[in-house]
């Protein structure tokens, strides 16, 4: 079946009570018991599972390819319990340029559970052999990165986890399983925050974990979710699985969208930078032409001037709105080293944009006059 019959129909049924096609939504928190302590219709509480949970959950594995998925209450919960279900002394090889908050976890918290945290640039293949000639229990990769959008091969990098006695786990946020399917090339375990493109409307935060195989570490993610509590609620499952229906098309859209921006920054002449994977010239244009569909609808540049020139880039766009996160209709503009804060490695002219359902003409002349516009 095709991904974009997959997104339409996986994890939905018709509602054999009434008969609906569009999903219910299931608001209890408790189920009832028989009378000798069974559970005849398969729930127990909220906690354990939910109907809207189990359809999402089915959604995600049948999207990316995988035995089985779990829904957490936010992107940074589902990549916490991947690691919390590692075990101390584990060593751990991360991406260098990732998700801030990723980054702050793996550098504040983890640590102080024992796991060893190791930062690697894995677009370089020498980079890579060196850190797992230390024996590691895992390889995280995040490609396209955020907000440089660096380009990890992931079949080579799985291939040398594995060869190393390595999990390989990738962040898949910004390409989505429309773009990208790392466990068909060979990684173990997808993370995505479902905030981001899967909800795709900027109204819901949550987070999936989906694994190639149902397996031991795969039992012990299922008791961390279950145990730990940080699941998502019924009616979040339930926005993000009706997001997942219109998936392929909108990331056919926003990816047409960022391509045109794209070319039209690189052209610009008060732009000194354009990070988007789409564009020939991007050091990583190669692997993602072979390992994505489609390069997305994040990108980032860089405004010749500095950091002044960038601030003011962003505080003189008209259509284009100054918040944090992506993957919603609406384009975004963001100074990601002012969030980052103190010790952030982004570059302070850089500004990252989350290119929008908006028509390409309109984004690119409000960009134009924001650039071009100087200082009183």
């Amino acid at each position: 079946m095709r991904l974009e019959t997959l997104a339409v129909h996986a994890g939905s049924r018709i509602d054999p009570a009434t008969g609906a096609v569009a999903p219910p939504l299931y608001l209890s928190t408790t189920f009832e018991r028989a009378t000798d302590g069974s559970y005849p219709h398969g729930w127990i509480y909220v906690r354990h599972g939910n109907p809207n949970r189990a359809a999402l959950e089915e959604a995600m594995a049948a999207l990316e390819g995988g035995a089985t998925a779990l829904a957490f209450a936010s992107g940074s919960a589902a990549a916490f319990a991947v690691f919390q279900a590692l075990s101390p002394g584990d060593r751990v090889v991360i991406s260098k340029d990732l998700y801030h908050g990723l980054a702050r976890l793996f550098r504040e918290i983890l640590p102080a559970w024992g796991l060893r945290v190791e930062f690697v640039d894995l677009t370089d293949p020498a980079a890579v052999e060196e850190a797992l000639r230390t024996p590691a229990r895992l390889v995280w990769v995040e490609t396209p990165s955020n907000p440089m959008l660096r380009i990890t091969d992931i079949a080579w990098v799985a291939d040398r986890a594995h060869a190393a006695g390595a999990w390989c786990f990738c962040d898949n946020t910004a390409a989505t399983p429309i773009l990208q399917r790392p466990l068909a090339l060979g990684a173990d375990g997808v993370v995505h925050s479902a905030t981001k493109y899967l909800g795709g409307h900027g109204d819901v935060m949550g987070g999936v974990v989906v694994l190639r195989e149902e397996d031991a570490f795969a039992r012990r993610l299922r008791e961390i979710q279950i145990t730990g509590g940080a699941v998502l609620s019924p009616f979040e499952c339930w926005l993000i699985l009706r997001g997942l229906r219109t998936l392929p098309y909108r990331m056919r859209a926003h990816s047409e969208n960022a391509m045109r921006v794209a070319e039209f920054l690189a052209r610009h002449p008060a732009v000194k930078a354009v990070h988007y994977p789409g564009l020939p010239d991007h050091p990583g244009h190669a692997i993602a032409a072979r390992q994505m569909t489609a390069f997305g609808g994040l990108l980032s540049f860089q405004a010749r001037g500095g950091r002044e020139a960038a601030l003011r880039v962003a505080g003189r766009v008209r259509l284009f709105t100054r918040a944090t996160s992506f993957g919603g209709p609406e384009s975004l503009i963001e100074h990601r080293a002012s969030i980052e804060g103190p010790g952030t490695s982004t570059p302070e002219d850089l500004l990252r944009l989350s290119i929008g359902l908006e028509h390409p003409d309109d984004l690119i002349e409000d960009l134009d006059q924001a650039l071009m516009e100087k200082p009183h």
